[in-house]
């Protein structure tokens, strides 16, 4: 199936204001006495520099690059074709043109010349940066062998072992502290249901924490 032609209203648009643009440097330039083919060829030089113009700067701005040389020769080529439609209005006499816009429009082929070459042949930022050149390929010596040394190391001696500390002496204590400390532990039984602990002993007999754990050792 053919797919259906819609117009885009933006292109017409773009083709009858470039048609008139078109028109009205191909009449000035004919009116500054450019005759025949050379008319013709004014009009293409405008708008081809400002295309081109146009194309640098997108492409200068994509790269973060500045576009300042671009928008000149820009705005040249905008001048020159709004110059020719405002001249072409009737505010200049078509058979009586101006010497100086005689020179102008003589003197813009070198001008356009000029602004193209600029335009295709300047290097971007980015296409001066040189290549890395590769790293040099590093190629592995044979390692040397190893010198057979032999030392005679004389035998290290054993560690010596620290001496076992004495075994302290067992407590002593008296059979009467004892049979005190076995009263107070079935008084406590009997009061409490539980029998009794280490510290309650301890307090009890108002005797050192060693001693009220050798005294419980021996109630058990």
């Amino acid at each position: 199936m053919f797919r259906s032609l819609r117009p885009d209203p933006v292109l017409i648009q773009a083709l009858i204001a470039g048609a008139l643009s078109f028109a009205h440097l191909h009449d000035l330039a004919e009116a500054a006495g450019q005759d025949g083919w050379k008319a013709w060829a004014y009009p293409v030089s405008v708008d081809l520099l400002l295309v081109a113009a146009w194309r640098r700067m997108r492409t200068l701005r994509a790269g973060d690059d500045s576009a300042r040389a671009a928008w000149c020769w820009f705005i040249i080529a905008l001048a020159a074709s709004l110059g020719a439609n405002i001249a072409t209005a009737g505010l200049l006499d078509m058979n009586h043109i101006p010497a100086v816009l005689r020179i102008i429009v003589a003197g813009w082929p070198a001008l356009a010349f000029l602004g193209g070459t600029l335009l295709a042949h300047s290097p971007t930022p980015a296409d001066d940066v040189p290549e890395a050149a590769p790293a040099p390929a590093v190629v592995p010596s044979d390692p040397e062998p190893a010198a057979d040394i032999t030392v005679d190391r004389a035998p290290e001696p054993a560690p010596e072992l620290p001496a076992p500390a004495p075994k302290a002496p067992a407590m002593q204590v008296p059979p009467a502290l004892i049979e005190l400390a076995r009263k107070i532990a079935d008084t406590h039984r009997a009061t409490t249901g539980a029998p009794i602990d280490t510290d309650t002993l301890r307090a009890r007999l108002n005797v050192p924490a060693q001693m009220a754990e050798v005294i419980a050792a021996q109630l058990t």
